[in-house]
């Protein structure tokens, strides 16, 4: 069975085209504890390490999920668990004991922010005024555990600036899966917000990110790839995995025209310095 796996992962490296030596990547939001990985999990983890992806986050979006993700952080080396609750699961707050329950399971071990926590007006499970409880509640536990927070916000900018500016969170703000424009961008940045970028500005067609991508400064960026959505191209349309987090890196440097490995290096200290890591070396085992 090893043999197999192993002859797997070099058929796979040999047609990925990521050609990267000597550097590390950091998928700073990923969903591995979703269904979509029941069938593959192990298969995936080792691909992640033969692309030199040595390190990531697993996302809670509830409490269950935040549980998991915890377990997933415990049992999996290089994994570190972010827990919260998202616009999209309003149904976690029907429990009086929701942020209790929160507070505890972020105090545990390897658990580096709160998060994903925001508001999504394109799905609207909830009114603005329950997500906005649910957010505000979610960044006063980061501030007494001092911890940074991962946003998702979809359709809801100007809502996400708001409360945002009147918090001012001070350990950190990561917009997971940036999109947006240079207005958006330069009120996140003036904010400290660090941004995260992820598949959608791989796509050929998404000129307008581009744009954006090229002004955006190196020292305030983070990548990922929140798998299984939002697949990079060329697998746009697949389900995704942290294994191709590399190709957003190398989007990063042409748009820049910067190296690689340069690139690269830069991200992977953003990361370690936003989750207050360790910032160890590991040994990429990519070809």
């Amino acid at each position: 069975m090893g043999t197999i796996i192993h002859l797997l992962i070099t058929v796979y490296q040999s047609t990925t085209h990521m050609t990267t030596r000597d550097v590390c990547f950091f998928d700073t939001h990923s969903h591995l504890n979703s269904t979509q990985f029941d069938d593959d999990r192990s298969l995936v983890l080792m691909r992640m390490k033969a692309q030199g992806v040595a390190k990531f986050c697993e996302i809670g979006y509830d409490v269950p999920s935040s549980q998991r993700a915890i377990q997933l952080a415990h049992t999996t080396p290089n994994c570190w668990a972010v827990v919260g609750v998202q616009p999209n699961h309003p149904e976690a707050a029907d429990d009086p004991t929701w942020l209790d329950q929160l507070h505890e399971l972020a105090q545990q071990p390897r658990v580096v922010a709160i998060g994903e926590i925001g508001f999504d007006h394109y799905h609207r499970k909830a009114p603005v005024a329950v997500q906005e409880t649910l957010f505000r509640s979610q960044i006063a536990l980061a501030n007494t555990l001092k911890l940074p927070i991962v946003i998702h916000t979809r359709d809801a900018h100007a809502d996400t600036l708001r409360v945002l500016r009147d918090v001012r969170h001070a350990y950190g703000v990561v917009m997971h899966s940036f999109a947006g424009d240079m207005a958006y961008a330069e009120a996140c940045l003036d904010l400290g917000c660090m941004l995260s970028l992820s598949g959608p500005i791989t796509f050929r067609n998404n000129q307008q990110m581009h744009e954006v991508v090229r002004t955006l400064p190196l020292d305030r960026l983070l990548i990922e790839t929140d798998s299984p959505y939002l697949a990079p191209h060329p697998h746009r349309g697949t389900r995704n995995e942290p294994t191709y987090v590399p190709l957003i890196a190398h989007q990063i440097a042409n748009l820049h025209q910067l190296p690689i490995n340069d690139v690269a290096s830069a991200l992977w200290h953003n990361a370690h310095v936003c989750f207050d890591l360790e910032e160890t070396h590991d040994t990429p085992t990519h070809t």
